[in-house]
């Protein structure tokens, strides 16, 4: 009845490592530049090793939040690939 397409797991972990890399980088020049979103710099900094508000700390943070992206959209596509597959038989 339903026709679904499987989910590329490296091309989503790209996208999805790309998009919060850079989402990372603007709230922390965010709160760099206008102190903005400082609860969530608090919470980066507890979670990404070597992050902190500094142009090093945030490419850092960057470097981080990328393989964190990439491996949660990686480990997305495939779970649903597994539940695409499960309900198609």
């Amino acid at each position: 009845m339903y026709n679904y397409g499987k989910i590329s797991p490296l091309a989503f972990g790209l996208s999805l490592g790309i998009i919060w890399a850079v989402s990372v980088i603007v709230l922390s020049l965010l709160a760099l530049y206008f102190s903005y979103g400082l609860g969530m710099v608090e919470f980066f900094t507890s979670v990404y090793f070597g992050y902190e508000l500094t142009l090093l700390g945030i490419a850092m943070g960057a470097l981080w939040s990328f393989a964190d992206g990439f491996i949660g959209g990686l480990l997305i596509a495939w779970v649903y690939n597994l539940c695409l597959r499960k309900h198609s038989h």
